[in-house]
């Protein structure tokens, strides 16, 4: 009797362990999810305010320039809740570098490196749980301190927006990189909800974008700079060296139209033509036109593609925004394309690059900005190692425009003004036309010295004018401080 009845009461009792069981499953199965499969969501969520917290927990990774000179670092904050905040004692000079890291979010290396800046990155963390360190990676970047101050002066005594970038074209490795305007990161720095709110919306509604680093994030059309595509492209061709007349009259009329081609001011390279080194050391835009329409769009696009524009795949590591050649529909747009008009686009980097493959033989090597990383105990765990990025021309492609671009810079020459005294400086100048207000962009880019380069030079100032006078004596100044600082 007692037995069946036993049996009638733990049916319900097996039931109800059935559904316990199987709740107990479903929340076992739920954590698991969470933590393993969903972590990073609610991590990134902006609502989880520990995820925050956390990140000001420990001290993030120092960045410092090429000599040690510390550009970002970590202090104590005295806030109970948030224990260390970023302090960058560079300021503008450095914040299209390092960027910001605060509670409204990152930038530049701050973004781009922020697993080993954290301590995030596996190799950080791994050293962590064996010696009990905490905090992250320091960077040491490829940067050197007076080439990035002769850069940023030299732009900031213009008055004007712009980016200056120099490059040692033997291994990528960029020696400044600077824009105009910047921003004090340290604002950033605040736990102060109201005032950094406040701060954050001044500077991204500023219409002159301080936030933006120009160098990188921002394209302009190239003007003569893309003279050198033009004249690689030439070259590669076998029908020209540059001694050879390109047969143009003072004005060009583009095919298909009615507008005629002049060269700036009136001024013409000849009646009967100009060699390709006459019309580099004079900056002249009608034989380069003339060029264009006799080597065609697909030899123009194949030079330009060589030297890395219409790609996605660069980064320092900081993204770098596409440089553009856009196909042109006719004739007429060919000719302006080989000026670097018609929709071509280039960063500041990519201009100051196009000089550093001439230097370095034709071989663009790959641009970069972090030295090396390291740990607490001063452990190396990464170390730039020198790449080739593309193999844009020949040595000997390269010796020939390095004759012509050294004639820009010698006597009647339009990039006078960034002649060194004993040293050899090739370059282009030029002047580009700038839709959006009245006056024209000012440009150059360059190396020194032309028979052993050690630097190349990218300059753009917006609405600068004429790049001989603007652009030219910034690079002089950026050229003689790095030529010094790899002599020391």
């Amino acid at each position: 009797m007692i037995a069946p009845r036993a049996r009638r009461i733990n049916i319900p009792l097996r039931h109800v362990a059935l559904m316990c069981g199987g709740m107990l499953f479903a929340l076992l199965a739920n954590v698991t999810y969470l933590q393993a499969l969903d972590s990073e969501r609610l991590n990134e969520d902006p609502r989880n305010r520990r995820t925050m917290i956390a990140r000001f927990e420990d001290p993030r990774g120092r960045i410092l320039l090429r000599d040690g000179t510390v550009i970002a670092t970590s202090r104590r904050s005295g806030s109970v809740t948030y224990r260390y905040r970023r302090a960058y004692p560079g300021g503008p000079l450095y914040a299209p570098l390092t960027g910001h890291f605060s509670l409204h979010g990152t930038g530049g290396l701050e973004q781009a490196e922020d697993d080993l800046l954290s301590g995030n990155d596996p190799r950080v963390r791994m050293r962590g749980l064996v010696d009990g360190t905490r905090g992250g990676a320091t960077l040491r970047l490829t940067v050197d301190r007076d080439t990035q101050r002769a850069a940023y002066d030299g732009l900031r005594a213009t008055g004007l927006p712009g980016a200056v970038v120099a490059i040692d074209p033997r291994t990528g490795a960029i020696l400044a990189m600077v824009s105009l305007p910047s921003y004090n990161p340290d604002r950033y720095a605040s736990f102060h909800a109201a005032r950094l709110d406040r701060v954050d919306k001044r500077l991204r509604g500023d219409p002159a974008d301080p936030l933006v680093n120009r160098s990188i994030q921002r394209s302009y059309p190239p003007g003569s700079a893309f003279t050198i595509v033009t004249a690689a492209a030439a070259l590669a061709s076998g029908r020209y060296d540059p001694g050879v007349t390109v047969n143009v009259p003072a004005s060009l009329r583009l095919p298909g139209t009615r507008t005629y081609l002049r060269d700036r001011a009136g001024a013409a390279c000849g009646e009967a033509g100009a060699g390709l080194l006459e019309a580099f050391r004079s900056s002249c835009d009608t034989p380069f036109a003339k060029l264009g329409i006799e080597l065609g769009p697909d030899a123009l696009r194949e030079r330009a593609e060589a030297f890395g524009f219409d790609t996605d795949d660069l980064e320092i590591p900081m993204p770098v925004i596409r440089s553009v050649y856009p196909a042109p529909r006719d004739d007429a747009r060919t000719a302006l394309s080989a000026l670097g008009g018609a929709g071509v686009r280039v960063t500041p980097l990519m201009t100051a690059m196009i000089a550093a493959a001439v230097a370095n033989d034709g071989l663009l090597m790959r641009p970069h900005l972090v030295e090396d990383v390291r740990l607490a105990d001063d452990t190396v765990i990464e170390r730039a190692e020198p790449s080739p990025y593309r193999r844009v021309f020949g040595a000997e492609e390269a010796g020939r425009l390095t004759e012509m671009m050294v004639a820009v810079t010698g006597r009647g020459g339009t990039g006078a003004a960034a002649a060194v005294p004993g040293v050899k400086v090739a370059a282009v100048t030029g002047s580009v036309k700038n839709a959006t207000s009245a006056g024209d962009h000012a440009l150059f880019t360059g190396f020194a010295p032309a028979a052993a380069p050690r630097v190349a030079v990218g300059v753009l100032v917006e609405g600068g004018g004429v790049g001989g006078r603007v652009a030219a004596p910034i690079a002089r100044a950026v050229i003689q401080a790095a030529l010094v600082g790899q002599v020391e």
